[in-house]
């Protein structure tokens, strides 16, 4: 058997865009694939699978608009199948659109799994060779690099090991540039994987990769598994976007290589720009961004115990597995009934306030934090509260209005008509009294556009902060429509974004 040797570099290969679009709830435009294709070049990524030009117009627009993009350094991928069973190469229409696509990669995914060659294309298992061999070899005559994606390879070399090599052998014989085995129902448990990437390498020439979906929660660890037998290719999304439960987490997968494991993946100095890729991902899909998400998570650095804090403060590598800007996040320390002055110290030490433990003060703060969250506030999710009720209580809170008072009606008139609210409310600002009035699509609603209407001409800023999120949680659910409410807001003026409690 070959000695396997742990690769000095990994090529990343990116479906963000086509495998990952396969995920409940993830739609990108055009121009939103556009925007991520060019965010991924600038990151290092090898290479980015645009999408299958022969599925939809939307994949076939993106591929046309890719032509005119000058890539620094990714080659971008058009993905499709073998040629149809019966059909000559040169007239199947799929592999005239991985054509017509004009990438300098195809991607080609052909059966592996005797199971699906027998039921899924009703084939024999030498016709399914055919179409390996043969649609490679036509893709390589036309100057394209391909790359073999084995499909459901684990499960076929479980079921049936000599069929699964014969197929991967006819892609090699074929002269595809690289062979991709793929976990496509994600149930492979990583020792098998191991033992499997490793019987392969003693037998195909060609350099291998991997693509693993996390079905059992293994994309990641089995990605990594097989790098280290040996794969110089990993295929993965950004947020592990994708199908079922989706693909194997290149933000998981590109830190643990570069800051675990010393292999370059990236551009040099790459990897710190991870987390706002991230991000902007979930923005781009329209998704909320998964807060305990391993190194790129809001909360991936977050520490709330009181112990914890402390010693974090003295020493980061108590509570850090790696330093947060390595892959651009930051640490936060959050506030709760778990406090302990460690924390409110390094709270208030971000807001530019100076405290230490052994001023009364910072006692008093904490006492108040836990009486307040035992009575139902909650200030990890309202770090702006927080702020507020520490510069009040060390006497720097500048009041900019005082509420005199409010009145909030809803009425409706006819069984067929809407609800109607509208709020009055008096403020005064530096002794000028505000009285206004303004209607609403809710009493909340009403409220909000009439202390708007008060206070916008003293403080014109306020235009242009919004709402970002809304939640309200029921503390006392015995009491039923009497009962209390949490309610937690977070805002943004299109800079910054905080939270509040009430």
């Amino acid at each position: 058997m070959k000695r396997v040797l742990r690769p000095k570099h990994v090529d990343i290969y990116d479906t963000t865009l086509r495998d990952g679009c396969q995920g409940e709830g993830v739609s990108f435009s055009v121009e939103d694939k556009i925007r991520i294709a060019q965010r991924l070049d600038h990151l290092g990524i090898a290479y980015i699978e645009g999408g299958w030009p022969g599925s939809n117009p939307r994949d076939v627009a993106f591929f046309k608009r890719a032509r005119g993009v000058r890539w620094r350094r990714a080659r971008v991928a058009a993905f499709g199948s073998t040629r149809r069973p019966g059909m000559k190469v040169s007239t199947d229409p799929n592999l005239r659109a991985l054509l017509g696509a004009e990438t300098p990669v195809v991607t080609l995914f052909g059966k592996s799994w005797d199971l699906h060659t027998r039921r899924a294309l009703e084939v024999s298992l030498e016709e399914n060779l055919d179409m390996i061999e043969e649609s490679v070899a036509y893709l390589k005559s036309k100057g394209r690099e391909v790359i073999y994606d084995a499909e459901h390879f684990f499960d076929g070399y479980f079921a049936n090991p000599r069929y699964a090599e014969a197929t991967l052998r006819a892609a090699e014989k074929a002269g595809a540039d690289l062979i991709v085995l793929c976990d496509t129902n994600g149930g492979t448990m990583t020792r098998s994987l191991t033992e499997v990437v490793r019987a392969v390498r003693s037998l195909i020439n060609s350099p291998l990769g991997i693509h693993s979906h996390n079905d059992c929660g293994l994309g990641v660890a089995n990605a990594l598994a097989a790098v280290e037998e040996g794969c110089v290719h990993v295929q993965g999304t950004v947020n592990g976007y994708g199908e079922r439960c989706g693909n194997a987490n290149l933000c998981s997968i590109i830190p643990n290589l570069e800051l675990k494991m010393g292999i370059r993946a990236l551009r040099k100095g790459k990897v710190k720009d991870l987390t706002h890729l991230s991000r902007y991902v979930s923005e781009m899909a329209n998704l909320h961004h998964p807060d305990r998400a391993p190194f790129v998570g809001r909360s991936a650095f977050a520490h709330k115990g009181g112990i914890h804090v402390s010693a974090v403060l003295k020493h980061p590598r108590t509570y850090e597995h790696v330093e947060p800007k390595a892959v651009g996040n930051e640490r936060r320390v959050l506030v709760s009934d778990l406090s302990g002055k460690s924390n409110i110290i390094a709270k208030a030490k971000g807001w530019g306030l100076s405290l230490d433990k052994k001023r009364p003060e910072t006692r008093v703060i904490l006492k108040q934090l836990k009486d307040l969250e035992y009575d139902g506030y909650q200030f990890e999710g309202a770090e702006a509260s927080f702020e507020l009720l520490v510069k009040e209580s060390l006497g720097q809170l500048k009041p900019f209005f005082k509420l005199e008072g409010f009145r909030v009606s809803v009425e409706k008139i006819g069984s067929e008509a809407k609800s109607r609210a509208e709020a009055t409310i008096r403020v005064s600002v530096a002794g000028s009294c505000e009285h206004t009035a303004a209607e609403g699509k809710g009493p909340v609603n009403a409220l909000d556009n009439a202390l708007r209407k008060a206070l916008e001409k003293f403080y014109p800023c306020l235009k242009e902060v919004r709402l970002v999120d809304y939640k309200v949680r029921v503390l006392d659910e015995k009491d039923a429509t009497a009962a209390r409410v949490r309610v937690l807001i977070e805002s943004t003026d299109g800079n910054q974004s905080w939270g509040t409690v009430g």
